[in-house]
């Protein structure tokens, strides 16, 4: 079988099952077959239902098999656990039509104990559910059957829903002397209830069924199939009628007993004409008018009549309405009369029957004696006390409240609960029960039932039903008195202590709830409007029990006064309930660390914080009914709390470990959630103060900062180390044509990215100026790279060769200058400072210039990017501008955002940006100078018209300054290159003058060499202005106004000079213009230049008389 579905194997069970059945019964292994009572033939009997291994054990013995027995020993096994290993109940049959009542249901079938003790043998006529002391004839089985059927039907058939623990919350009533069972009470106050209707004519007897009618019910059920279609249950009869019997399926209380019970009261009432049958002694009555002969079972009536004897003492004797003395004669015989009729039930017949109804005819004298005693406001002949004692009629009158509650949905109200309450008024007289009192008892048992299943509904009904409850100043005087009258004496933890009604009711709603809202966190983590309801209902309930003690002043206080104390409640909920939770995190968060390898303390933070969102979320909307500061109050405990457990481990830190990186972000975190709980709870900054006061800050911003501030300081020596590495081992060379800057900027870069990535990563608490620190450090390591690149340079006058000596100008001097043996200069540089110079090429120049060119740009990038990562870090900083506009840095790239006003960090790297420009200005000026003054000197300082301005014309010089811009474009960037252009032409304008003005004896121009050298100034002009390609003409034009002057000079006539040269030679002794940057014209230097350089004697002449210049020698 195998192979075969769980469905095949279950019909194929049932096909051999019927078969061994009619291969036994219709073979001689048995000797005899007996049919139960009604069957005919076989057809009649449900095999389904006869225990197979009965028939098998009558088949070995080949004795009678009695269809009867096996049909019980079916149903008998049912009720048995599983035996290991058979499979028995784990299968279930259906045993209605799946078409009319639907598919079977998908819950779990109820598990089944397997440690349930082995049961001993039974005879046949033993039922597992009976006596071992009776024997069963057939129609006790019947009635049996019919009452447990009846109350099959009644149920429904559905099991009861799981019942939470309600064992702390007991009445504060002391327990009955005689063990009084809720059953007892129920079947009590089920008489009750029919005596009060039966007193308004409303009680009848049901029609009563002959026993042919339920042996024949009996057998149909024996014979039932699967065919038979489902009837529906009948609808309730109207009237009285109807609700009663709701009210007896309610109350659980079975057909046969109801029926009795009404008979022995129409009996009663009977005997005692004009009486109402609510002033009859109930328990007595129905002692004389129900005999053992009503029940089928012995054993039933003593536990009966037991009930009935108990009710009288406790109603009579124990709690009686009107007190009695201790010397009573009559309770003492009422005592013994009681004992006589329980031991009667111990003797054999026919003593004991006689000794039973002699006591109990002795027992009516005493008892009526006692229940008919007067009490104040009783009228004549409606007197009879007996279970109006307390508290005897609050627990019979909380049994008749449970009917209101549905028994196939404890959690449910029937539908005519209203109906029912009205119905329950009519106890009032028998009990003793006035409005209040049903209010109470109502609230309480709606509450009880609550806490039982757990409904929400019936917490609001419960709290509705408390408000309902009149105060004591709200009572009619009568009703006043007679409740101050309900006290009685309990056992508590500190002895005994005597309670009013409200307080035996109310006391144990209020701890209750006391208990559970001082941890709602635990108790209540859905955070529903269970705690809104429970903390209304604690705060009512406190209010009505304090109403009747007449010591209190609660009628005397004010409404601010009753507010604050409202207010002190909920605030003393919040502190337990937040200090309970907190203990648990605190447990659980050891056993986390140790999984999570993370410190507890790190741990516990992120919990809290989780706890304080929560609370403020879920339950601070709640109790802020009750205490508008709800959440700064919580928030302000956690705060204090964890500062316990996190002040220790601050005092122990001075290294930035792993532990440190852990917690102190997360205490942090904690810090700045609770202070932001705290200040959204009012806007009144003098309350907000008040709770901030309280709170103690961790001081984590200080200590991480000192911490940051010394990794910081190690990172930044790092940084400089380096810089100064890295360029001294620099080559200058471009790392592609698309990167053309040096390589050792790239690797500061990876540094700087490095410690910014991890400054970022270590998640702790930091505020701006450790930020700004950092800035500071990279900004002066930016400094101390582009001054290193700088330094490296040199002096640029070093590229300048010393200025000839003045001379005038001798015939045939400058044949001379040409075959003059040339003598070292002592003012030139050195041989390593030579070989300095000319390692700096101009390619090594210009990517020394991409590199600080690069370095500008990408200091944008860095800025940016902080930035923004600090506004991620610390948005409150508000370092990112919400204005924004889009522009592009000088490299091109798209900078993200410009601000509308500056901030700490705007200015971060200006030191930065100042130095570099100052190194490009620099670099592009010992460029210029370079090529024009050393690598150009031979060409252009001494070359250019050495001899004669007809000899050497500037053409020469523009075309090796063609080939030098040619390798400049080759290697600068695009946005420096009109800046070295600029600084090139520059160094020529400068070339030009010292060719012109201290060219030495071999330079010597006429009057007449002015048109040449304006047309070799055009020429250079053009070469730069590069038809437009190259600089602005106005750039040019400025930049070599200088020697338009100098020219200017030349073409004059010799005494125009020297008249100049007397006046500014003049002005300069009067101090009447020392100014610098006067025009070329009025420099005497300048002027004194051009007579030097001059071919005409008129200038010679004047020079050898004015400042003995010697002639140009050879």
């Amino acid at each position: 079988m195998d192979g075969l579905s769980e469905l095949e194997a279950l019909q194929r069970y049932r096909r051999d099952r019927h078969e061994l059945l009619d291969f036994l019964l219709s073979s001689s292994v048995l000797k005899k077959v007996v049919l139960p009572p009604g069957a005919v033939s076989l057809d009649d009997i449900d095999m389904e239902q006869v225990s197979v291994d009965y028939v098998i054990e009558c088949a070995k013995q080949n004795g009678v098999l009695e269809l009867s027995e096996a049909i019980k020993k079916y149903h008998d096994d049912l009720n048995l656990p599983p035996v290991a290993g058979s499979g028995l109940g784990g299968t279930y049959f259906l045993v209605t039509n799946p078409d009319v009542s639907g598919p079977p249901p998908s819950r779990v079938p109820p598990s089944v104990s397997m440690s349930t003790p082995p049961l001993p043998l039974l005879p046949k006529a033993f039922s597992l559910r009976s006596t071992p002391s009776q024997q069963l004839s057939v129609d006790d089985m019947i009635d049996d059957f019919e009452d447990n059927e009846d109350e099959d039907q009644q149920l429904g058939g559905v099991p009861r829903r799981h019942f939470n623990d309600a064992s702390d919350l007991v009445l504060g009533l002391p327990p009955f002397a005689t063990g009084l069972s809720d059953d007892d009470l129920r079947e009590t106050s089920y008489e009750v209830l029919l005596a009060s209707v039966g007193a308004a004519g409303g009680l009848v007897l049901p029609p009563k069924e002959k026993k042919e009618e339920k042996k024949s019910k009996y057998l149909k059920k024996l014979t039932s199939r699967k065919s038979e279609k489902y009837k529906p249950v009948p609808v309730r009869a109207p009237g009285l009628v109807g609700l009663l019997e709701t009210m007896r399926t309610q109350m659980e209380i079975s057909e046969a007993m109801d029926r009795r019970t009404r008979e022995g009261l129409l009996h009663a009432a009977g005997g005692r004409v004009g009486k109402r049958m609510d002033t009859l002694l109930i328990p007595l009555e129905l002692l004389c008018s129900i005999s053992s002969a009503d029940f089928s079972d012995r054993k039933a009536f003593l536990r009966w009549e037991k009930r009935q004897l108990n009710v009288l003492e406790e109603g009579l004797l124990n709690h009686p309405s009107i007190s009695l003395e201790s010397t009573d004669r009559t309770a003492a015989e009422l005592r013994t009369f009681i004992t006589k009729i329980e031991e009667a039930e111990m003797l054999p017949s026919p003593a004991g029957p006689a000794q039973h109804a002699e006591a109990l005819k002795a027992m009516r004298g005493a008892a009526l004696a006692l229940a008919e005693r007067a009490a104040r406001g009783d009228q004549t002949g409606e007197v009879c006390h007996w279970a109006d004692g307390y508290h005897l009629n609050v627990r019979l009158y909380e049994r008749l409240l449970c009917s209101a509650f549905d028994v196939l949905d404890e959690g449910k109200l029937v539908e005519e609960v209203e109906e029912i309450i009205e119905l329950l008024k009519s106890t009032w007289r028998v009990l003793g029960i006035t409005q209040a009192m049903h209010d109470t008892c109502y609230t309480w048992v709606l509450f009880r039932q609550f806490v039982l299943t757990g409904e929400l509904d019936l917490l609001q009904h419960a709290v509705l039903e408390m408000k309902r409850i009149a105060s004591d100043g709200q009572r009619s005087p009568q009703e006043r008195f007679y409740m101050k009258g309900l006290r009685i004496a309990v056992e508590g933890s500190g002895g005994m202590q005597e309670l009013t009604f409200m307080q035996s009711l109310l006391g144990p709603i209020k701890e209750w709830a006391d208990k559970r809202l001082g941890d709602y966190h635990l108790h209540f983590p859905e955070g529903s409007n269970k705690v809104e309801a429970l903390v209304t209902l604690a705060v009512v309930a406190g209010r009505l029990i304090a109403d009747e003690n007449d010591q209190s002043r609660i009628l005397r206080m004010t409404s601010t006064a009753e507010m604050a104390a409202v207010a002190k409640q909920a605030e003393d909920y919040i502190w337990s309930s937040i200090k309970a939770a907190y203990e648990r995190a605190v447990e659980e968060v050891d056993a986390k660390s140790k999984t999570e390898h993370e410190h507890p303390l790190a741990l516990l933070a992120e919990d809290v914080q989780a706890l304080a969102k929560r609370d403020a979320a879920v339950f601070a909307p709640i109790l802020s009914r009750w205490h508008p500061h709800a959440v700064a109050i919580s928030a302000s405990l956690l705060h204090s709390l964890y500062r316990k457990e996190l002040m220790p481990f601050l005092d122990g830190v001075s290294l930035l470990t792993d532990d440190v990186t852990s917690v102190l972000p997360a205490a942090d975190s904690l810090e700045q959630c609770l202070m932001n709980l705290v200040a959204s709870v009012s806007d009144d900054n003098e309350e907000i103060n008040q709770y901030k006061e309280q709170m103690t800050g961790y001081q984590v911003e200080v200590l991480s900062s000192t911490l940051i501030m010394r990794w910081v300081n190690v990172q930044l020596s790092r940084i400089s180390e380096w810089t100064e590495r890295t360029l001294h081992q620099e080559r200058w060379l471009p790392l592609s044509n698309q990167q053309r800057h040096a390589g050792s900027i790239v690797e500061v870069f990876r540094i700087i990215e490095e410690i910014v990535d991890q400054f970022f990563k270590l998640k702790l608490p930091m505020r701006v100026p450790v930020l700004k620190g950092l800035m500071s450090g990279f900004d002066n390591a930016f400094q101390l790279y582009s001054n290193k690149v700088v330094s490296q340079l040199g002096n640029v006058q070093d590229l300048i060769p010393p200025v000839p000596a003045l001379t005038r100008y001798k015939k045939d001097s400058s044949i001379k200058a040409f075959t003059k043996k040339k003598i070292a200069d002592p003012r030139l540089p050195d041989d390593k400072r030579t070989s300095e110079i000319n390692a700096l090429t101009v390619s090594s120049l210009c990517v020394r210039l991409n590199t600080l060119h690069y370095i500008l740009s990408q200091v944008d990038v860095i800025e940016d990017n902080t930035r923004l990562r600090w506004a991620a870090k610390r948005p409150q900083d508000n370092v990112v501008h919400q204005n924004k506009s889009v522009t592009k840095s000088p490299n091109g790239n798209v900078k993200q955002f410009v601000g509308t006003r500056a901030d700490e960090l705007s200015v971060a790297f200006d030191g930065t940006r100042k130095s570099l420009n100052t190194a490009i200005d620099k670099t592009c000026e010992f460029t210029g100078t370079k090529v024009i003054f050393w690598d150009m000197r031979e060409s252009f300082i001494d070359g250019l018209y050495r001899g004669g301005v007809a000899v050497s014309r500037v053409e020469s010089v523009v075309n090796g300054l063609d080939s030098v811009l040619g390798q400049i474009c080759e290697v600068i960037v695009q946005p420096l290159r009109d800046r070295v252009v600029l600084g090139l032409l520059q160094a020529s304008v400068d070339g030009t003058q010292r060719v012109l003005l201290d060219g030495g004896p071999s330079r010597f121009f006429a009057q007449s060499d002015a048109n040449m050298l304006e047309a070799d100034l055009k020429v250079l002009k053009d070469f730069f202005i590069a038809d437009g390609d190259g600089l602005t003409r106005g750039t040019v034009e400025n930049a070599t106004a200088p020697i338009q002057q100098i020219l200017t000079l030349y073409s004059a006539e010799t005494f125009f000079v020297i008249d100049n040269l007397r006046h500014a030679s003049e002005q300069m002794a009067s101090n009447t213009n020392s100014q610098r940057g006067v025009k070329v014209v009025h420099d005497a230097d300048s002027l004194l230049r051009v007579l030097c350089h001059r071919v005409d004697n008129e200038s010679s002449v004047f020079l050898k008389k004015q400042y003995k210049l010697p002639k140009s020698s050879g």
